[in-house]
């Protein structure tokens, strides 16, 4: 793959490896709403990270995580940069590798 992929190529890439469900980052957990499930950090991995930049405006910037949970779901969590904000826990930044 190339390096210089935008997030949308990226996300499509991820899904044809079998990363097809939709996470959202909920404190220090992350949530399947669709199916209305929470996993605690120690229920899921990180298996891939990409950080995006905005070309213009440092408020484009973005990261965009493939992550596998232990009930076999697969799927992506895109967040802003401004995720060290204190939105979520330090356990939860240190999972993300967000230092």
């Amino acid at each position: 793959m190339a390096q210089n992929q935008t997030l949308s190529q990226r996300m499509n890439s991820l899904r044809d490896k079998g990363y097809t469900e939709d996470f959202n980052l909920v404190d220090d957990q992350i949530e399947h709403k669709s199916k209305s499930t929470k996993y605690k950090i120690e229920d899921f991995e990180v298996d891939e990270v990409y950080r995006f930049e905005g070309m213009s405006n440092p408020a484009d910037n973005s990261i965009l995580f493939a992550i596998s949970t232990k009930d076999g779901s697969k799927g992506m969590l895109v967040d802003g940069y401004g995720i060290t904000s204190g939105q979520v826990s330090k356990e939860m930044m240190n999972k993300l590798n967000l230092k």
